[in-house]
């Protein structure tokens, strides 16, 4: 039985992630179709915008068992630099869109790696006696076990919906920086829609109960 609670949770203040986007550097989409054109520079704004958010949001994800210290963060470049040399499979549709795009492939490799550590019982038992990295979030409130049920939850969402509860519960974003990402109207409007979502992702989750 998954015990699984979201109560309070899209009211709870969050400190911004270290690395998070920078409004500065140009939207997503503009980047994005400098990338397809070949244009190194903004190829790196866009590795720096969510190299680094991507990277904190790994480690929380991976056991200690599967977690080798300097690891994940490589997993992860990875991962990105493969989203990029592969973007023309990508259409950016809002700017919440591409973060939730990669954080989708970033846990597929996470998932790899959990798997092919679960092969290595040796690595395995000594990656477990390694400190852990601080529980994310989303860990601390709906537990591990029930993870795999929330991912199935999140997919069966409206994916607006899915990148406002991502960028809020897994990212810590403000909802002033969710509205503009999702095209919410303004920060309320993304408030409402993350808290609803929430709302719904609990009923659903209660049939795995």
């Amino acid at each position: 039985m998954l015990d699984v609670s979201f109560t309070a949770l899209s009211d709870r203040k969050v400190k911004p992630p270290a690395g998070a986007p920078d409004p500065g550097l140009g939207s997503t989409a503009v980047l994005l179709a400098e990338v397809r054109k070949g244009d190194a520079e903004a190829r790196e704004q866009l590795l720096a915008r969510y190299l680094p958010m991507l990277q904190r949001w790994a480690r929380g994800r991976l056991p200690a068992r599967a977690r080798d210290l300097g690891d994940t963060d490589d997993l992860v470049q990875v991962s990105l630099l493969r989203a990029l040399n592969n973007i023309d499979a990508f259409e950016c549709r809002r700017e919440g869109a591409f973060l939730a795009y990669l954080r989708r492939i970033v846990l597929n490799a996470v998932r790899d790696e959990v798997r092919r550590s679960m092969r290595q019982p040796g690595r395995a038992a000594l990656s477990e006696e390694l400190p852990a990295a601080s529980p994310s979030l989303l860990d601390r409130t709906i537990g591990h076990q029930a993870l795999e049920a929330y991912e199935a939850a999140l997919a069966s969402l409206p994916e607006e919906k899915q990148e406002a509860v991502i960028l809020r519960i897994e990212f810590g974003m403000g909802y002033q920086e969710i509205a503009e990402a999702i095209g919410a109207p303004s920060a309320n409007s993304a408030r409402m829609t993350v808290a609803r979502t929430l709302v719904q992702l609990s009923e659903l989750l209660d049939d795995h109960r």
